[in-house]
């Protein structure tokens, strides 16, 4: 993360670099990033509208085309229906008489004639039957044997139930080949319902062409028709009707509703297409993509020359702007190494009253203050080391009058011993605890001990306020054994329990009695309770302690110094969620409780 932090400062922020590099390339930023998001945007909404307005006009003219060509071959469906529903037909495929086959024939011939003068645009028609027998109206200007037609793919697709089919094909005539639409349909023995042949129509695309001719999607787009098989029925390259369509992404093309695909062949073709439920076909049209962004080309030159131009102009206004600024921050830069030598006689020009102008004045105001700073520095340096000195010799003297307490500890045991030796055991057991409180002082440097050292001080003290005090006050401790190794501040427990005498004793109290408590608060802290029935503190004072240890407020004024010292060496030394808390009625005693942490072994090597 820090890596990263690092990498955007120094070549994103450009940290390192001069601010005439970051006012320029920033101000370049601020111009190119708004240009591009405008030209960007600008750019693909121009290219959806135009895609979106050529689906929609390509559409529009397939639907129309389709319509045309639907009812045009629908008429050939009626002329079809009219063959094979007139009298000769019906007795050319009833007769099995070879007798008067041929004049059958010659009159089913005729009804082709005259079926096929009625319409221009029908090149020939074609009966075929099962016997190999042709009867069509080409006669001998047919070059393509009509027994060739049972080999073509298209010939054991004609439906069975007396549909018809629509495919694509050539006649071969004496000296060209003409593309047709056949339309060709079985025809059945209307005694035995049997397939006897089949009727095929050829229709040339005079028409068609005639109406593909109108269909005007741009200057290089073309419109085309596949059949259901994915067969070419028109394409205005001849060469290619009949033949399946190369590329598999038409043919793959869903047979129904209408859609839009990319082409992927050389053009990179824009296809729009259309089903027919009613023929089976695909309409298409097909667009070069690159016609549809030459405006877009256009739009994307147009913000290319903005953009170098906003950038030349960007470049040339944030010199400018960059140099104006800068020329008076390389003063002051320039000034502010002086004063880094020590050269604080000198100041910088100040030429406007702007942030930089301000600044400048600024410095100027600060190094004049340092100048008589470092003056007043100086003086003060001299009165310092002076009074050093004599502090110096005070602390000697302080110290040759202190009194040596291995000394008074010595002393201590020099009267236990008179004492013992006139049999005056009081003195001596007093001599014996004060100086077992000043050993305990001597020889525990740490600011934490375990309840037990801390139980045994106290009991030391209570023994010695025993003498004083004699039958006024007696004392217990309740303290299970799994509480004695637990750890404690040093001498937190004597000043609280001195509190039960200075705080307890009046006139109204015979007899004072102190109880010493541990009992467990948490799974990880417990309580000391040290709890007296003395005449307990008033309200008013009681609220004031109370706030005193709250705010943790500095005894100055000598007042309950001892419980203000021990709350604030608790916060110390565990935290602010530990501490004292005090709870006393007027008139019937008071308690003191204390709340320690239970530390494990661990937490009390690290915090030792």
């Amino acid at each position: 993360m820090s890596k990263m932090a690092e990498f955007i400062k120094k070549y994103i922020l450009l940290k390192n670099q001069s601010l005439m590099i970051k006012l320029c390339v920033f101000s370049s930023f601020l111009v190119i990033f708004p240009v591009l998001s405008v030209g960007i945007i600008s750019y693909q909404r121009s290219a959806v509208e135009l895609e979106g307005e050529l689906r929609q006009s390509s559409r529009q003219v397939i639907d129309q085309v389709q319509t045309h060509i639907e009812y045009y071959l629908q008429d050939f469906e009626i002329t079809s229906l009219k063959i094979i529903n007139s009298p000769e037909m019906s007795r050319l495929l009833k007769s099995s008489d070879t007798d008067n086959k041929l004049s059958m024939i010659e009159a089913t011939r005729n009804t082709l004639k005259a079926a096929e003068y009625s319409r221009a645009d029908i090149s020939n028609i074609t009966i075929l039957l099962e016997n190999d027998q042709v009867i069509d109206t080409l006669v001998a200007r047919n070059f393509y044997p009509a027994t060739k037609m049972k080999e073509e793919y298209w010939y054991r697709s004609v439906p069975l139930n007396g549909m018809s089919l629509l495919v694509t094909r050539k006649l071969t005539l004496v000296n060209k080949e003409q593309p047709v639409i056949s339309l060709v349909r079985r025809l059945y023995n209307p005694q035995t319902l049997l397939p006897v042949g089949m009727l095929i129509i050829d229709i040339n695309f005079k028409r068609i062409e005639e109406i593909s001719n109108k269909v005007t999607i741009s200057k290089n787009g073309y419109f085309f028709i596949l059949d259901a098989n994915g067969h070419y029925v028109y394409h205005p390259n001849y060469s290619k009707l009949g033949k399946k369509v190369q590329y598999k992404q038409l043919a793959n093309l869903k047979m129904n509703g209408s859609d839009s695909a990319i082409l992927q062949n050389e053009r990179k073709d824009f296809v729009t297409y259309t089903f027919s439920r009613n023929l089976g076909w695909r309409f298409l049209t097909a667009v070069p993509y690159r016609d549809l962004t030459g405006g877009i080309i256009q739009i994307e030159k147009t913000i290319s020359t903005t953009i170098i131009v906003s950038l030349i102009l960007a470049y040339l206004v944030g010199f400018g702007f960059a140099a104006s600024i800068i020329r008076p921050i390389r003063r002051l830069q320039h000034f502010m190494k002086e004063v880094e030598k020590g050269q604080l006689a000198g100041r910088v020009r100040v030429d406007s009253n702007d942030e930089i102008g301000q600044l400048t004045a600024g410095f100027n105001n600060t190094v004049e203050k340092l100048s008589y700073l470092l003056e007043e520095v100086y003086v003060s340096k001299l009165r310092e080391a002076e009074m050093s000195l004599k502090q110096k010799e005070v602390e000697i003297k302080m110290l040759q009058s202190q009194m040596n307490p291995h000394f008074l500890y010595n002393s201590l045991e020099t009267i236990r011993g008179m004492a013992l030796e006139e049999n005056q055991h009081h003195i001596a057991e007093m001599s014996y605890s004060l100086g077992k409180l000043l050993r305990y002082n001597l020889n525990n440097y740490s600011s934490r001990v375990t309840l037990r050292e801390e139980i045994n001080f106290c009991e030391m003290y209570l023994r010695i306020q025993k003498f004083r005090f004699e039958e006024r006050f007696d004392y217990h401790f309740d303290i299970p054994e799994w509480a004695m190794e637990l750890k404690v501040i040093k001498f937190s427990l004597q000043p609280l329990v001195e509190n039960c005498f200075i705080h307890g004793f009046d006139s109204s109290v015979r007899r004072i009695r102190i109880l010493i408590s541990v009992y467990r608060h948490t799974e990880s802290s417990f309580m000391i309770s040290i709890c007296d029935n003395g005449k307990g503190i008033e309200k008013n004072s009681l609220e004031a302690i109370r706030d005193r240890i709250n705010q943790l407020t500095p005894a100055k004024d000598g007042k309950n110094i001892g419980i203000l010292n021990v709350n604030q060496r608790i916060h110390h030394v565990f935290g602010a969620g530990y501490g004292i808390k005090l709870k006393s009625k007027f008139g019937s005693g008071t308690k003191t409780l204390i709340h320690l942490p239970i530390l494990d072994q661990r937490s009390e090597g690290e915090n030792s």
